[in-house]
Formats: structure tokens, C-alpha cells, sequence
């Protein structure tokens, strides 16, 4: 069934000698050659996807001129170089068939910061929000804002010399760059700032690579002052690839070639360090959304907006706020963007007033509040304003509008929203007309898209669905490139307000004219005359002849067209991802991707992992495997003596290489609601390994996890005994030798079974008999689904609930414990899955329809397996029953529990309550559930943002993951316990309270604890 894959590149092979000499002239960074992480490398957040022939990850700023001197030898002058930073270019920038420069994994640090100047020195790698955090506590911010701030790199950023929100009053990256260290394509270092003309005039007179630059760049940008001004419209977005305007300052008679780097996209150096102007953060903000009827009035209402002098104004599409609405992050700002009958909210404006003191901001907002209220809603569109002025409302509204590109790529259907019209920019006056004609081109090719963007300086990101599997979306995508060119010149505007040329390039001749783009191109050939980096981007040396990259090519969409349609539909998840990466989130507390933010290798991340079974699948179709798995047509499961026999996981395979990466995803499901297009990568990762075991062996370790539930909760009958048995020196050894698990926790004791003896817990027989007898008030019932690992390691868990419930009234009844089967699914037995899933399900829907009370689980990640996998892989009767959560079984009680409760029992200590990752990923609102819980029993309780704490069921159990486990830790869980005294911090999670007690000694609580606790107390 499953084809042995080695993809021989005999291109690849030709590089293995410049590489072995890279090794041996003393580069000390990563090398990667692997199948897996070149393909990494090859794809962007675009449409593009080409292959490169390596990626190197610099340790230091010395291996980048070390790959790059290397290169310089006679033997190894074919080689060819992109840098590359967080991936997140919407037109290809950093993709290249030569060899790839991430920066990103090593050159990430803060080297300076200079409060009192106002100033920071980074390397070129860092994540601008991992910047702004480093720079928050001096109270200052990078100021320019892209939607990508959360993943991008600084030196993408200067790359692109992006904007984003705000740029009338913060302007782009080139704007806050003081001084550039890089290198050149020779190898030699270049330092830029800004020089006095006559230094530059001297300089020029030298006789070395930096003399020749500063002798094109005085005789282009000075020389040709008056024909440049004439030639670029005066808009916000100056953006030309090299920025001939204002490489010379003439107020100041300065050359500054760091202008000419910023926005180059790699093509002239390749920057390793910057240092950066900073700008102090507003003591003070303020938000207003404005509401229209539909888009166009919003466009048309944006110059009046932006005459108001909003620090920013930002719009959103009918399209979007559709996808905002039934997207996660809705119920984080629908109180915020309330409807306003009877008119339906199509559109919004969003404008930001910042200042460092109220009074800079009152007098505008009030003005503009005065002026919206008289507007007439029939004759201007405007409906109504919302007024956020706290941070936590206009951090949601924000994180809303930022996840509004990634909620493109969800529309359903094979036509997706795709980035190649997506940020022209014209004057904000003529915005309007502008997109009136933009979507009449559109819509004579009966396109569906949506808009968003910044209209105060007059840029719109249009995202037209295209099929690219088809090949007429290429003809398309030719012909409205080529007619919104026309139509942006005609308006005065350029075709790349924002995210860079990369297959645009094409168009740089038409839009310089011949006399300006032969300048460009003596510009690099001054950097870069051999056309070493990032050849066929932006333009080529004047020296040579080879061509400029095309809009054409290479789609990704060619590649995914040799996967067959039935093999796309069962992997629809990995199929959706269309490169948007906020997977590749830094910020230690998100809940998305854990073992890419434990390991900084982008093979571990929702994207990359989705990248790799694309790729598998599409050679699997060349080696005409059959691939299919339904729940009618299973993969055979070989047994524990038949997997003796099946081949071992060695080799030069790419198979292994996919299941390396699908080895160290935690099963978190982040990805299944966190990514924008929500890609699920445990499910996607079940199949694969369904398939991949029926021909390679399968580790002892998954047979045991496989049985795991009924065989913990058999040994759980008698937990001295069976600690005795597992926990002893020589058994904790044996299971690290045969199975590679260690720290396995201990069984309960007193066990779950002497609970139910002494709280009386009615059992499922007795409910059966009292609803025979006609006696059943299923108002007065609570039914506990058992879970494995809560009933067997943390049976008090259970016993606290029962206190819970019994104090407001109600009679638990425990169910019989019923495999779910997730620990199957988790790693890949698919028959047992099902089998064990279809008999739960039919018991729980037959227990639901006959007593139809409510059904509870214990544990967040056991509970959501019967609304998760149950639904999504079709198990019977699965759409018949709901088991809640603890907490929101909880939260339907809270005036009973309040009712217990008076001042006299009310604490001043605040708790902090730890949200396992899956229930934070799949219930947006359970952490500000469980306060309310809490509180309304009368304790203060906080529920933080937390990333995964490294456990993840028997992840962290497992000796290759100590590492990715104990660093995960550390990374968000550990400084939480730091913050707090241990007594007040509780964790919902089982598999997290386990990696507690490793971690810190002692695990902590479940909050049911403190809520029995706090109700036992009360008077009755």
C-alpha cells in the first residue's frame, strides 16, 4: 500500500561539494539538505512554491559572510543565495532554486537597547512583537505594524520595507532605520548610515566594492534627482525596490544606501544586524469602529475619517466580517461590533487616536463622535460607532483584523482567496473610484473576493478565489494582473503598496520606464554583478542578461494538481493550508504550535506538517498508491507479533521524514480552531500513521498506549498493589529501556472505587432501576462519563465533583467506564478507534435519549474527543449525545452556587486556574468560564493565557521528547508557577497537573478541588 519515496535532485547533489567546503572553512550553523527541510524552504504566503537546493541556518553573523566567500571559489560560482526570515511574503520574495539563508532560528537576539536615545540594535531574525515585548518594559514600541507581527522578521521587514497600520504617522521600516550591518554577495561586510554627500563624493574616489556602490548611488539618486520626483507618486507607500527617492536626502545632503537595502528583498545584501529608532508606546488609546450598510460607503466615508487625524484608519469587507463571524476569534469581539438594526453591518472603519496625554486625544475623538452622530444612515452608509477605550478590548479588535488575511484562505470550495492584486496603493482620495473599477474587472471574470486594508493611505488588499489546481486560474491571474496594472498607473498609484515585488518583478520595466530601470539595474550591478542573490527579483545586473522572474510561475497549485481528488478529499486539512503561518506564533502563551516553539524547526509546525503530506501524497500518486482510508475501509492493523515482520523505519525514505515531523506534534488540536483555515493536524496525522504502519514497524510504546485505557483502570482496582508492580526501580527501568517512557504517574489512593463507597455515588444499575420504577427527575441528575487516566491516577478529581454537584442539589451517577478510544486514534489504530468509538457512542446516546440528563466528563482533552473525532471521522450516533465539560456543566449552576455562598466565605487571595491547551483551542471562552465559576463561589480567580505545559498525554512521558517537554515547561508554564505561590495555583488539565508534580516536585489541584473546598464550608 505504501510505496517506498527517495526523491533523487541531481541538482542537489552538485551543491554537496560547496556545502562540504562551507563545513570544513569553519561555518558553524545548520545545514539542511533533508527532502523534508528543503521543502520547508520552498514555499512562502504565496502561490509560489519552488525548491531550493539547501537552507542554511547562520549561528552567527560570521557564517553569513562565511557562505558567502566560500561561494566566491572558481568551483562553486553556479551557487546562488536567498535570505530569509519568517516565511511570510505574499509574492515569493524568499523563494529561490539556490540555496536558502534563514535567519531566523539563531540570528534572533536583542543586542542593545538605548532607552535614553531612543534606539535598539537587533539582529536581523527577531519577530518584531518578540522585539516590542523586549522593548515594553523601557516603554517604547517598533512602530511599524504588520498583520504578521506575531511571526515576521525584522529582517523581512527591512526586506520589504514593510508598513502596515498607522503608516501615515509611523511611515514604513526604512523610516526607523538608523544604521544596517550586512554582507555583501563577495562576502564583504557593509555597514550603512546616513553621510554627508562630500564624505560619500570621497569615498566614492576608493577602490573597492563599497567605492563602485557609492559611485552608481551618486551618480542615480543625485544625478537623477528631478526625473525620479517626477516619476513616483507622492503617496505614503513610496515603495520601488530600491528607493531612488530618498537614498539622498537633499534637505540634508546625505546619501544613505540602507535606503536602497530597505525594500531590495535580499537582491543587494544580505542584512544580518539594524539598528533602530524607537518610538515611546501611547499612555493613551483610544478605538472607534465605525459601521456602514456596505464596503463602498466605508471607502467613501474614509477621507472624512482621515481628516479626522486618527493615528490610523483600517477597513473591513462584508467578506470578511462573515468569516470573522463564524471564526473563533468572534466571540472575543462581538460585544465589541454589536449589529444595529435594522441595518446589517457590511463594512467597518476602524480608526486608532493615540497620544501621551488625554488632551491629545479628547478633542479629536470628540469632534468625531459630534460629526457621526448627525450623519444620516440612508444617505451616507454610516450606521453607528462603538467606542473601545480599554486595552483588552482593543487588543481583540485588532487580533480580529490581523487574522482577517488567514480567514480568507477559509472560504470553502476549491476557489481560494489568492495574494497577487492584494496591496496596491493610489491617493486615499481616489480609493474609492479606484476600487469601484477594480471590482467591475472582477467581476467581469465572475470572481468572489474580499477586501481589507489601510484606506487612510489609500491601500486595499483584494484578495480575488481562484482555483489554482486549474489551469485557466493562471490565464486568469495573467490577465488581471496585467489589466490592474493599467488601472493603477491610470489612478496614479503603484501595483505593490506593501508586500513587495518577488514574481511581480515582471512589471518594474513598465512601471520605471526604460531610462529608471536601466539605473536600477547599474544599482545591482554595483552590489551584486555576478547575480548572486536572490537573481530575478526586482531586476538583473546591468552586466548580464538573465531574465526576471515571472507572475506565471512556479504555482504551487501545478504540483497540487498531481494529488488525486479522492486523496485531497481525505486530507482536506493539510490541503487547505495556504501558507499564512501564524502557526509560527513566538509568544510563549499561545496555545498554537507547541513543538514549533519548543524546537524552532518549521518542520514541526501545523504549516510545515501540512507541507510535508502534501508533498507525500502528490508522490504517492506518482508511485500509484492506494492511499484511501474510510470508516467503511480500513488499513489492516498488524498485531504485536505480525509488526515483528514489517520493515524498519531506516533509510533514506522520505516516509519517515513525514513521520519524524507528525512524531513530535503534541496533539495539542490548537490547530484545529487557532489556524485560520483550521487544518488539524492530529487528525490528518492519524491517517497517515493508519497507513504508514500497515508496511514499518511500529515502536512496543504504541501497543501499550493503544490499551492503555482499560488496562490502567484494571490495575487501578488495586492501586498499592499495582504501584508496587509499576513503580519499583526495576519496572521504572524496564519501561525506559522497552518503552522509552519515564515518570509514569502513580495510581490514586485511595482509588476511585473506595470514593464511590464513601460518597455513595449512585451507580448506573441503581439510576436504571429508579427510572424503571417511574421515580426519575432528570432535573435532578448529573451523569460523570469516566475517563482512564482521571478515574485511575486522580480519582479525587471525581470525588470533588460529586461534592460539587451534590452541594447545589444534585445526584451524580457514575457511568460505567466505556473505552473512547483516543488513545487509539492519537497513534494511528483506526479499526480500534472506531471500534471502540462506535460502542461508547451508542451507549452514551442510548443513556442521553433515555434519562436525558446531562452527561460530564472529567478531563478536558478525554471530554472533547465525543464532539471532535467523533464527529469530524463520522462515528455512528456520535451527532446524538453531548458530553460537557466540567466547567460548563458548572456554569449552568451558578446561582445555585452563588446561593451557598455569603461575604463571610468570600477569600481576598486570588487564584490562578491553568487551562489545559485543548480546552483553551476548542472553547474559546473556557478561561474566562472557569473565573466566573470561581468567582461566583466567592473566589478571586484569574484564568491566564498559557501555552502547553509539555505533557500532552504520554508526549512528555516519552524519552526522545525530555527535551521538547522540559523546554515547553519552562517556556510557559514554569514562570507562571514563579509568579505565584504554588496553594493558589490550580490546572484543569490531568496530563499538566502530571507535568506539575515532574516538574516542581508536587502537582497541583483541579479547580473543582477549590470549589468543593469553598462549598463544604458553606452553611447549609
Amino acid at each position: 500500500m505504501l510505496a517506498t519515496i527517495s526523491p533523487d535532485d541531481p541538482v542537489v547533489a552538485a551543491t554537496h561539494p560547496y556545502l562540504e567546503a562551507l563545513r570544513k572553512s569553519g561555518f558553524i550553523g545548520d545545514i539542511d539538505v533533508s527532502y523534508s527541510g528543503r521543502l520547508i524552504a520552498a514555499t512562502d504566503n504565496s502561490i509560489y512554491q519552488q525548491l531550493p537546493q539547501a537552507v542554511l541556518y547562520p549561528r552567527s553573523q560570521r557564517d553569513v559572510a562565511c557562505a558567502l566567500k566560500v561561494a566566491q571559489q572558481k568551483a562553486f560560482r553556479h551557487i546562488r543565495f536567498a535570505p530569509r526570515g519568517g516565511g511570510t511574503g505574499t509574492n515569493g520574495q524568499s523563494l529561490t532554486p539556490g540555496i536558502v539563508i534563514d535567519l531566523s532560528r539563531y540570528l534572533n537576539r536583542v543586542l542593545e537597547i538605548n532607552a535614553k536615545e531612543g534606539w535598539v540594535r537587533v539582529e536581523a531574525g527577531i519577530v518584531k512583537d518578540q522585539l516590542n515585548a523586549a522593548l515594553a518594559d523601557d516603554g517604547y514600541f517598533f512602530a511599524p505594524d504588520t498583520s504578521t507581527s506575531n511571526r515576521c522578521t525584522i529582517g523581512g521587514m527591512i526586506a520589504t520595507d514593510a508598513s502596515g497600520q498607522g503608516s501615515l504617522v509611523y511611515g514604513k521600516t526604512s523610516d526607523h532605520v538608523l544604521a544596517l550591518r550586512g554582507y555583501l554577495a563577495n562576502g564583504e561586510e557593509i555597514r550603512t548610515a546616513p553621510m554627508p554627500r562630500n564624505e560619500a563624493e570621497s569615498r566614492a574616489n576608493e577602490g573597492d566594492t563599497l567605492a563602485t556602490i557609492y559611485r552608481q548611488v551618486l551618480d542615480t539618486c543625485v544625478g537623477l534627482r528631478a526625473e525620479i520626483a517626477e516619476k513616483f507618486p507622492p503617496l505614503n507607500r513610496f515603495l520601488t525596490g530600491y528607493d531612488l527617492a530618498h537614498a539622498y536626502n537633499e534637505s540634508r545632503d546625505e546619501i544613505d544606501i540602507g535606503r536602497l537595502i530597505c525594500g531590495a528583498e535580499g537582491t543587494l545584501a544580505i542584512v544580518t544586524e539594524c539598528k533602530l529608532n524607537i518610538t515611546p508606546i501611547p499612555a493613551f488609546k483610544v478605538l472607534v469602529n465605525v459601521k456602514y450598510q456596505d464596503f463602498q460607503a466605508a471607502l467613501k466615508h474614509a477621507p472624512s475619517l482621515v481628516a479626522a487625524e486618527a493615528t490610523s484608519v483600517e477597513t473591513i469587507d462584508s467578506t470578511v466580517l462573515d468569516l470573522a463571524r463564524n471564526d473563533v476569534v468572534w466571540h472575543e469581539v462581538r460585544d465589541l461590533l454589536t449589529d444595529v438594526p435594522p441595518y446589517r453591518m457590511d463594512g467597518i472603519n476602524i480608526l486608532e487616536f493615540t497620544g501621551l496625554t488625554q488632551q491629545e486625544i479628547g478633542g479629536k475623538l470628540k469632534r468625531l463622535c459630534t460629526e457621526l452622530d448627525q450623519l444620516d444612515p440612508h444617505r451616507t452608509g454610516v450606521i453607528g460607532y462603538q467606542i473601545c477605550r480599554d486595552g483588552a478590548s482593543i487588543h481583540k479588535i485588532y487580533n480580529m483584523r490581523k487574522k482577517a488575511v488567514g480567514l480568507l484562505g477559509a472560504t470553502k470550495g476549491s476557489e481560494k482567496p489568492v495574494a497577487f492584486v492584494e496591496d496596491t496603493a493610489v491617493p486615499p482620495e481616489n480609493l474609492a473610484d479606484y476600487i469601484m473599477e477594480f471590482r467591475a474587472i472582477l467581476d467581469r471574470y465572475g470572481l468572489h473576493y474580499g477586501m481589507f486594508g489601510h484606506v487612510d493611505a489609500g491601500v486595499l488588499h483584494v484578495r480575488p478565489a481562484l482555483d489554482m489546481q486549474d489551469p485557466a486560474s493562471a490565464h486568469t491571474l495573467r490577465d488581471i494582473s496585467d489589466e490592474v496594472v493599467a488601472l493603477t498607473a491610470r489612478f496614479g498609484g503603484l501595483m505593490w503598496g506593501e508586500h513587495g515585488k518577488g514574481f511581480r518583478s515582471e512589471y518594474g520595466p513598465e512601471f520605471f520606464g526604460d531610462r529608471l530601470f536601466t539605473e536600477l539595474r547599474k544599482i545591482k550591478g554595483a552590489f551584486d554583478p555576478r547575480n548572486l542573490l536572490n537573481p530575478g527579483k526586482i531586476c538583473t545586473p546591468i552586466q548580464r542578461n538573465e531574465p526576471l522572474v515571472s507572475i506565471d510561475g512556479p504555482l504551487r497549485g501545478t504540483l497540487d494538481r498531481q494529488i488525486s481528488k479522492a486523496h485531497q478529499r481525505q486530507f482536506q486539512g493539510v490541503m487547505d493550508c495556504n501558507g499564512n503561518g501564524l502557526c509560527f506564533n513566538f509568544d510563549a502563551d499561545a496555545t498554537m504550535c507547541p513543538s514549533f516553539r519548543a524546537t524552532g524547526d518549521r518542520r514541526y509546525s501545523p504549516k510545515g506538517r501540512a507541507t510535508l503530506i502534501r508533498e507525500w501524497l502528490r508522490l504517492h500518486s506518482h508511485a500509484d498508491s492506494k492511499l484511501m482510508i474510510s470508516a467503511e475501509s480500513l488499513p489492516k492493523e498488524p498485531g504485536v507479533l505480525a509488526n515483528i515482520w514489517l520493515a524498519p523505519a531506516k533509510g533514506n525514505d522520505f516516509n519517515h521524514e513525514v513521520r519524524d515531523s507528525l512524531d513530535n506534534c503534541l496533539a495539542c488540536k490548537a490547530c484545529s480552531s487557532q489556524c485560520p483555515v483550521k487544518v488539524d493536524i492530529p487528525s490528518q496525522r492519524s491517517l497517515f500513521y493508519g497507513l504508514y504502519h500497515t508496511r514499518f514497524k511500529r515502536p512496543l510504546k504504541d501497543f501499550v498506549v493503544q490499551r492503555s485505557e482499560s488496562s490502567v483502570l484494571r490495575l487501578a482496582r488495586f492501586p498499592r498493589l499495582a504501584n508496587l508492580f509499576v513503580q519499583n526501580p526495576f519496572s521504572r527501568w524496564l519501561q525506559k529501556q522497552l518503552l522509552g517512557y519515564q515518570d509514569t504517574p502513580r495510581f490514586a489512593i485511595p482509588s476511585l472505587r473506595t470514593h464511590s463507597q464513601l460518597l455513595q455515588v449512585m451507580s448506573f444499575a441503581d439510576a436504571q432501576k429508579k427510572h424503571d420504577k417511574g421515580e426519575w427527575d432528570k432535573d435532578a441528575y448529573v451523569f460523570i462519563v469516566q475517563d482512564a487516566y482521571t478515574s485511575a491516577f486522580d480519582a479525587q478529581v471525581v470525588a470533588d465533583f460529586v461534592a460539587v454537584a451534590r452541594s447545589i442539589g444534585k445526584t451524580p451517577v457514575l457511568l460505567p467506564f466505556m473505552e473512547n478510544g483516543k488513545a487509539a486514534h492519537v497513534k494511528g489504530f483506526l479499526r480500534s478507534f472506531y471500534n471502540k468509538a462506535n460502542r461508547t457512542s451508542a451507549f452514551l446516546a442510548q443513556v442521553q435519549k433515555q434519562f436525558q440528563a446531562p452527561l460530564v466528563a472529567m478531563d478536558a482533552a478525554s471530554g472533547l474527543v465525543y464532539r471532535d473525532e467523533y464527529r469530524k471521522l463520522g462515528v455512528a450516533q456520535a451527532e446524538e449525545f453531548d458530553v460537557h465539560l466540567m466547567h460548563e456543566w458548572l456554569k449552568e449552576h451558578l446561582t445555585a452556587i452563588a446561593s451557598r455562598i455569603n461575604d463571610d466565605h468570600r477569600d481576598n487571595h486570588v487564584v490562578q486556574v491553568l487551562v489545559h491547551c485543548t480546552e483553551q483551542s476548542m472553547l474559546a471562552n473556557s478561561r474566562s468560564d472557569w473565573a466566573t465559576v470561581l468567582q461566583n463561589a466567592g473566589i478571586r480567580a484569574e484564568a491566564p493565557a498559557v501555552g502547553c505545559c509539555g505533557m500532552a498525554g504520554t508526549f512528555g512521558h516519552e524519552s526522545e521528547h525530555q527535551k521538547t517537554s522540559k523546554a515547553l515547561w519552562e517556556m510557559s508554564w514554569q514562570p507562571k508557577f514563579e509568579d505565584i505561590q504554588y496553594d493558589q495555583l490550580y490546572a484543569t488539565g490531568f496530563s499538566c497537573r502530571c507535568q506539575g508534580k515532574r516538574m516542581q516536585g508536587q502537582g497541583v489541584k483541579h479547580p473543582v478541588a477549590l470549589l468543593a473546598q469553598r462549598l463544604r464550608r458553606a452553611p447549609r
